[in-house]
């Protein structure tokens, strides 16, 4: 016998009607159904430096288990401003200018919110972190999404059309999730022409900051007098220090943006976990551990396209970040998110199709692949990939 139905629920419309369930759930879900090696999403399957949980966990008995400063620990704001200085040459006073924050994604969402109103417009690189459009919408602004030139590289006189009188900010994001290619310095000069043209808010998302390979430096905006003055810059300690899952990071911007940054951030979350701002701080008063952090994902870049190599895949450069992108076409006439599906039930190795950084779906016959791996796990994928 059925049950009877149960009261009726409230109407509602939702607010995100393009949003399901993400292709990062999906082939992560396949992957553990089919056995698969995950080179899917992007986190390491390795353990960070045993000191910073010494740390962390030091902390915790220390007793700094309840809430820290809204916009963050002191000591660790101290060493952010300490890092940012030595490294991209720009001081950003620790008081009022550098937020810790739940991770980066949490920063990016709290910039949209501080600055872009309904009506607004917002200007994105396509193909496009996923986070960054649904944030724009339920901040009531509109995403235009300028896509990349078939090299990967920014078409700046394209984002220069696109933009209007209602664009309000510019996200932009190098080292690039998924291609992994970087902005040198004529892209930054381009950006900040246009920036300035057009009094935007930049919104520059650096996560990969210290994985940039082959001697090239990462040209941060913090580097540029004239974008460091109108950014938020985004960067984050989970892919730092190989520990993705703590969700810490930070946001450094001017004292007038910083404020109405910190408008926002102490009514989403207010602070973020305590022991371990101060378990990192503590850490960072005694290494600079980010400073290795360039050579040991290099090595195993290297190591992984060493392998591909040996395969029928075409592989796209990769400048930094912890992707590779390769193309397929030489394997198969599947659409990417098949082709994903294929690679992960009956070859066992799970990637991700570009296309789902777009909103449209383009088609470029190119899948993703993270090396945050094991040399081991890496091993492995080769050689199941190795069939193809």
């Amino acid at each position: 016998m059925n049950a009877p139905d149960g009261p009726a629920g409230p109407r509602f419309a939702t607010k995100l009607p393009k949003v399901g369930t993400t292709i990062f759930t999906v082939m992560s879900s396949l992957a553990v159904e089919h056995d698969a090696v995950n080179l899917g999403q992007g986190f390491p399957d390795f353990d960070c430096d045993p000191a910073l949980v010494d740390a962390v966990a030091d902390a915790m008995r220390a007793g700094h288990n309840q809430y820290p400063p809204m916009a963050g620990v002191a000591a660790l704001r101290e060493h952010i401003a300490g890092k940012v200085e030595a490294v991209h040459g720009h001081r950003y006073d620790p008081r009022d200018e550098i937020t810790v924050t739940a991770g980066a994604t949490q920063a990016i969402f709290t910039a949209v919110l501080a600055v872009v109103r309904p009506g607004d417009e917002v200007v994105v690189i396509e193909p496009v972190y996923d986070s960054y459009v649904p944030s724009i919408e339920l901040a009531g602004g509109t995403a235009v999404a300028v896509p990349m030139r078939a090299d990967f590289r920014v078409d700046w006189p394209a984002v220069r059309a696109a933009c209007t009188a209602r664009t309000r900010a510019i996200l932009v994001n190098s080292p690039h999730n998924p291609t992994g290619t970087i902005l040198r310095a004529a892209d930054l000069r381009e950006l900040a022409s246009i920036a300035c043209a057009h009094d935007l808010i930049v919104i520059s998302d650096e996560v990969y900051e210290h994985m940039v390979f082959d001697g090239q430096p990462h040209e941060s905006v913090s580097r540029y007098p004239e974008l460091a003055a109108r950014s938020f810059v985004v960067s984050s300690f989970g892919k730092t220090f190989h520990v993705t899952g703590w969700k810490l990071g930070y946001c450094a911007a001017p004292a007038p943006l910083s404020a109405e940054f910190r408008k926002v951030h102490q009514f989403n979350v207010f602070t973020a976990h305590a022991p371990t701002q101060h378990g990192i701080a503590s850490y960072m008063a005694e290494r600079q551990a980010w400073r290795d952090v360039a050579s040991f994902y290099q090595r195993k870049r290297d190591l992984f396209r060493a392998g591909l190599a040996r395969t029928r895949f075409r592989l796209l450069d990769c400048e930094g970040t912890f992707f590779q992108l390769v193309d397929y076409s030489a394997i198969s006439d599947l659409g990417e998110a098949d082709f994903a599906k294929w690679l992960t039930t009956e070859i066992g190795v799970a990637a991700i199709p570009l296309s789902a950084f777009y909103e449209q779906g383009t088609e470029n016959r190119v899948v993703r692949f993270c090396f945050a791996k094991t040399d081991a796990t890496l091993e492995r994928a080769l050689s199941r990939l190795s069939a193809l």
